[in-house]
């Protein structure tokens, strides 16, 4: 790993934000916390400092400048981390002044995707918002861009080598872009393909750390990677779900969100978060135990509505329920569910709060159908909606689950 190559220790990071009033500065900088532990490094100290508006040429004060490198040189800081987007010239005036390298909140969030990406797409993806990341800021990079160290900051393409030039990453982008199109494109055949075949699909959506692939291996047993981390999941999955009728979904588990999350990943993941999009029935899971639960739901509520997901049911899921003394007292919305992913209770529920919401009405049948009768497991079959027959001598044991347009021709069939 990156982290310990030069240095064969957990580097050690200093925090850094600027409190313009724009936004909750002190729920962001704990976010920060956490996305410095996700990227392998150790959060040593967080320093704030209330200002109208970042300095143009080192983001924070002269003053505040001098005590960030009096803290890095006492304490040993690998790199900084500001919880603000930097120019590179506040980043080469801060570098020059700290001695330390330095990093915006861009940077960090790109660097773990680049690290916990897997699959092919995941990969390319991370790679065009790096280098959508990097061009602007190509021009007058120095030492920042010849270093050869690994570490946090430094995972991805274009920040090795000095020489790289913009015509190179402009021709890079382009091919990442149409490499991009042709999996969007196979996605979306999958889609249709769903679609025509009548797969109904429920999406697990929700902000970073929710529980939502804790929630997927619990359902589905899908052995989606599981950790106490922010972006632990990257690569969208999908698993076959039955429900207690007996009627299967594919269960689809989704990028997490986070709060200012750089625009360059909305539009780099903006193929994945449509599978979420289109799916029927979406699951927004939010972690009960936190004090931002309601925010975390909202954000998540708010991109959904930017992906135009306003008419379909979305069902809000409190995972996490064991970490807080009153789970009774979280809000009863109509449809919410509280859950346990990890301890697997609630499950029940949830299960029938996603029954309740399918887009066709199902029920299962146990059926005789005598052999004069057999052009009906014809119908049947051509719907989808045969599970099994067998030939007796009374006639055709069948089970089958049928939308509501077919109950009438099935019922006078239907045995126990």
């Amino acid at each position: 790993m990156e982290l310990h190559e030069n240095t064969q220790r957990i580097q050690r990071a200093l925090l850094v934000g600027i409190d313009t009033g724009e936004y909750d500065a002190e729920a962001s900088m704990q976010e920060l916390t956490e996305l410095v532990k996700s990227a392998g490094a150790e959060p040593v100290a967080c320093l704030m400092q209330k200002r109208e508006k970042p300095d143009g040429a080192t983001c924070v004060g002269s003053g505040r400048l001098e005590e960030i490198t009096e803290i890095c040189r006492q304490q040993e800081i690998d790199f900084l981390v500001f919880d603000t987007e930097l120019t590179p010239t506040q980043i080469r005036n801060i570098e020059e002044a700290s001695d330390v390298r330095t990093i915006d909140r861009t940077m960090l969030i790109l660097d773990i995707f680049a690290l916990r990406a897997r699959s092919n797409e995941g990969k390319l993806q991370v790679e065009l918002a790096q280098l959508k990341y990097l061009l602007p800021r190509l021009s007058g990079k120095g030492k920042e861009m010849s270093r050869l160290g690994g570490g946090v900051g430094t995972r991805g393409p274009g920040e090795t080598k000095l020489e790289t030039d913009k015509r190179h990453i402009r021709r890079r982008i382009e091919t990442l872009k149409e490499s991009l199109s042709e999996l969007s494109q196979r996605r979306e055949r999958h889609r249709r393909r769903r679609k025509k075949e009548g797969v109904i699909t429920c999406a697990i959506v929700g902000y970073t750390n929710a529980g939502k692939s804790t929630l997927m291996n619990a359902l589905t047993k899908a052995g989606v990677l599981s950790e106490d981390k922010l972006f632990a999941t990257l690569d969208p999955t999908s698993r076959a779900l039955k429900l207690p009728s007996g009627v299967s979904v594919m269960l689809i588990d989704t990028v997490g969100l986070i709060r200012r999350l750089p625009h360059h990943l909305v539009e780099a993941f903006k193929s994945t978060l449509e599978e979420a999009a289109d799916a029927d029935i979406l699951l927004n899971v939010c972690d009960a135990s936190s004090d931002e639960y309601r925010l975390h739901l909202e954000i998540t509520n708010s991109l959904l509505r930017e992906l135009g997901c306003v008419d379909r049911p979305i069902v809000s899921v409190f995972n996490k329920c064991d970490l807080i003394e009153n789970p009774e007292d979280l809000p009863r919305e109509s449809g919410s569910v509280k859950i346990c992913a990890k301890q697997g209770r609630g499950l029940d529920e949830l299960l029938q709060v996603i029954e309740d919401h399918l887009p066709v009405r199902l029920r299962r049948f146990r059926l005789m159908v005598p052999f004069d009768q057999a052009g009906l497991l014809s119908v049947l079959r051509q719907a989808g909606a045969l599970q099994s027959e067998e030939y007796r001598a009374e006639g055709i044991l069948a089970e089958a689950i049928v939308e509501e347009a077919l109950w009438h021709k099935v019922e006078p069939f239907a045995v126990d």
